[in-house]
């Protein structure tokens, strides 16, 4: 079957896609968009999140024919995303197919060895390291809160997520947001740290 569906703000389709296939699999074999984590398979880690109509999901649960005419947003639209809701829609978000970023242009980012999502790919043999980060990622790079980085796509997306809806989350908002996502490295302490100083600076440039 075809899907038709907006993926990090543009409408796109998926050719001869099976009644079982997973969205995790489509954005990763389909799309191209490596930066959703295949671990579990079970929605128990989730390193697949994604945003589904603005919320968050492991995408290793939904079938991909549930996201015909649905809005996706991946870890590599993440900074395109958060620009655009912060410069049009303080405090909310875009419009189904209104905004994000390309595939093409989602393609490009991948992260330094642990393909976590926090670095543009280098262009035309440049470092690519002056690209532009979404607030959380680079908060996240500033917290010391990545190690291996396989779990830090959902994390991300989790916690842009709660900052979007809660611009001042208490720890117990944050542990709540977060709870679906496992890490095996951190300890979770700079992960927090992460969040607070993302919420910290979002709060000063009101």
């Amino acid at each position: 079957m075809r899907v038709n569906f907006t993926i990090n703000g543009r409408k796109q389709e998926a050719d001869d896609v099976w009644e079982g296939e997973s969205l995790l699999y489509v954005l990763r074999e389909r799309m191209g968009l490596p930066g959703s984590k295949n671990a579990c398979e079970q929605g128990e880690c989730g390193s697949c999140t994604v945003r589904l109509d603005g919320v968050p999901v492991c995408s290793c649960l939904v079938a991909a024919g549930q996201v015909e005419g649905r809005e996706v947003v991946t870890v590599e639209g993440l900074a395109d995303y958060a620009a655009h809701r912060t410069d049009a829609h303080p405090g909310g978000g875009c419009a189904s197919g209104a905004c994000g970023t390309s595939v093409d242009a989602a393609k490009r980012w991948t992260a330094h060895g642990s393909d976590s999502g926090l670095r543009p790919r280098a262009q035309d043999g440049q470092t690519g390291e002056a690209g532009g980060l979404s607030p959380i990622q680079q908060a996240f790079i500033d917290a010391g809160a990545v190690q291996c980085g396989f779990c830090t796509p959902g994390l991300l997306v989790a916690a842009d997520e709660l900052l979007e809806r809660n611009a001042e989350p208490s720890d117990a908002d944050i542990r709540e947001a977060l709870s679906g996502n496992l890490c095996r490295c951190t300890g979770y302490e700079k992960i927090l740290d992460a969040v607070r100083l993302a919420a910290a600076r979002q709060e000063e440039a009101v």
